[in-house]
């Protein structure tokens, strides 16, 4: 048996006939996963279900979702509204537990799908679109939760918000708007140690009486778990190499 991070439940791993699972299976990638989140976080002295894993999908089929779910797991992230428009609202009707996440750019002409299908949106990163999710939210009555993507490395091409500006965007999304802000996120510099970025993103959240931080990818989770990540965005090393179309 094995506990499901970000489900309270224990649910039965699938197997290959036989009663073995395949190395290069999703269930077994997700069990190895979930087995580090587990003894990175245990490790530090952080308790059961302290760490989400949110299992990024995109550019898998529904049928790789399909395994996944089968094995437990059941909060996933998707980058693009459309790909998830097309994958998810099945998979929801016949999980009605699924949480999903929007963990990529979000343009403002794609708020009113974003609002309809996702349960949290993890790339709140400028005031146009805070101001199009108020008033998406007050139109149709939804309101998925909202984390703030903030821009840690202060890179000019990345979306974000600057950390010296993160507080005034809060108070503003919060009071004005009234937007169901919880968290914060962030995505590193490739070419830094993401480990500085991580403690910044912890220490504002902190400071700015935020619960949940989403930080840490395939190749850093354990990372972000160690510097207090709630959430980590984990895709490749679940589902395998994104398979792209050939050119």
């Amino acid at each position: 048996m094995t506990t499901t991070q970000g489900t309270g439940k224990d649910t039965q791993t699938s197997a290959e006939p036989g009663g073995s699972k395949s190395a290069d299976s999703v269930t077994a990638r997700l069990d190895s996963v979930r087995h580090s989140i587990v003894e990175t976080a245990s490790a530090c002295g952080r308790g059961d279900g302290a760490v989400t894993l949110v299992a990024v999908s995109k550019t898998h089929p529904a049928e790789a979702v399909e395994e996944a779910l089968a094995a437990g797991q059941r909060v996933f992230g998707e980058n693009r509204v459309q790909e998830a428009k097309a994958k998810f609202p099945a998979l929801k009707e016949r999980f009605p537990e699924l949480e999903l996440h929007l963990i990529g750019p979000l343009q403002t002409n794609k708020v009113k799908d974003a609002v309809a299908l996702f349960d949290v949106i993890q790339t709140l990163d400028r005031p146009k679109l805070a101001e199009a999710l108020a008033e998406e939210m007050a139109k149709s009555g939804r309101r998925p939760r909202c984390l703030i993507e903030v821009n840690t490395g202060e890179e000019p091409q990345k979306a974000g918000i600057a950390p010296a500006e993160v507080g005034d965007f809060l108070a503003d999304c919060r009071d004005r708007l009234q937007l169901p802000v919880t968290g914060l996120m962030c995505i590193p510099p490739v070419d830094e140690e993401p480990a500085m970025h991580f403690a910044l993103l912890a220490e504002m959240a902190g400071r700015l009486g935020l619960a949940e931080i989403s930080m840490g990818m395939s190749g850093d989770f354990e990372t972000a778990v160690r510097f207090g990540a709630t959430h980590v965005r984990v895709g490749t090393a679940i589902f395998g190499a994104r398979p792209y179309p050939a050119t």
